[in-house]
């Protein structure tokens, strides 16, 4: 079968690999019919160290159940699925804590296990790990049901962890297709006013879609004087940070109310976590992480399937397995937003 390996820095191809086989009898085989490229997926896309050997790319994918090990429940041969982008076995406690970020016994996609970018994938722990999609779905909604396997889920989580209550003020910090789902998930949540921080015009077009009430293009120092002129000089109660530099974290300890809550859950791409005595005098509380995507899948499918949200308008590029490297490219570049993928059968 055909799959994306990245080899180093910019350098992503498309090969011959394995088919893969039911190895555990918790295993399913899944005939991967949408996948995507991820924001985080771009971080060793401009940095990774040349190597010899290639790693299976992609966390994020839907598809069709073709095989399944003698141990799994739950599903049957050709359910359409939604895979989580991480494997969870779904009865260790950190699972039934939903947290299945923290499962005793769960794994990454990639690397040198199976990639969402490819034409079928080995999932361990099936039952713990997909969510099945009932028959009869709008199948124009399968973009909307990929982005729930991270960056809808993510965005959600950030809301989710700020405990954002009807009626507050939102800042989101990012345009990218996390911070635009974070916009969703505090439209969901009740906020009355949503200040989105972003400079791609196309994308905070679209958050105003979303919900976005405000739009900040400038960044920095200028960018908070704005959010604080927007908000008679508080800021907002609530921040979601969904970028993962150091300067977003900066940002949003500077656009934060006192004693208000910052919600991170861009990828970090730093060490330290910049906020030190005097966002401690304002007690400020930093909350957010790795969404377990897994615990929020269910929760999300029903609002995607009644229309109540369309958060897979993020994609607009779409592009078969062999446009991969050119999706990446795009992306890299500011492009595309989001590239969705549909790998030939």
């Amino acid at each position: 079968m055909q799959a994306a390996l990245m080899y180093g820095a910019g350098d992503v191809r498309i090969e011959t690999v394995a088919q893969p086989v039911i190895q555990e009898p918790t295993d399913a085989i899944v005939r991967i019919t949408a996948a995507c490229i991820c924001g985080s997926d771009l971080w060793p896309y401009g940095s990774k160290p040349a190597t010899a050997e290639g790693a299976r790319m992609g966390h994020e994918f839907v598809g069709i159940v073709e095989e399944l090990g003698t141990a799994v429940t739950g599903l049957s041969v050709g359910d359409f699925v939604i895979a989580p982008f991480v494997t969870s076995c779904g009865v260790c406690d950190f699972c039934r804590e939903g947290l299945q970020t923290s499962c005793r016994v769960g794994g990454r996609w990639g690397g040198t296990h199976d990639g969402g970018q490819g034409q079928f994938a080995r999932v361990p722990h099936a039952s713990g790990t997909l969510v099945r999609v009932p028959a009869g779905f709008d199948e124009t909604l399968i973009p909307s049901l990929l982005s729930l396997s991270d960056v809808m889920s993510t965005g959600y989580h950030a809301a989710k962890k700020a405990g954002i209550r009807p009626g507050q003020a939102v800042t989101v910090i990012g345009d990218g297709a996390v911070g635009l789902s974070a916009v969703i998930a505090a439209k969901l949540m009740g906020a009355s006013r949503i200040i989105l921080m972003g400079r791609h015009k196309s994308r905070t077009d679209l958050g105003r879609e979303f919900g976005a009430t405000d739009v900040v293009a400038e960044r920095g120092a200028e960018g908070a004087a704005k959010v604080r002129e927007l908000t008679d000089g508080d800021g907002t109660p609530v921040v979601l940070e969904a970028v993962g530099l150091k300067d977003a974290l900066v940002t949003a300890a500077a656009v934060v109310r006192d004693g208000g809550v910052i919600s991170r859950v861009g990828a970090p791409q730093f060490a330290d976590v910049p906020l030190g005595f005097p966002e401690f005098l304002r007690n400020i509380t930093l909350t957010g992480g790795v969404a377990p995507a897994r615990a929020y899948i269910e929760e999300l499918l029903p609002l995607v399937l009644d229309g109540t949200i369309n958060p897979g308008r993020v994609f607009d590029r779409t592009t078969d397995l062999a446009g991969v490297p050119d999706g990446y490219q795009a992306m890299a570049g500011r492009q595309a937003l989001k590239v969705l993928v549909k790998p030939q059968p």
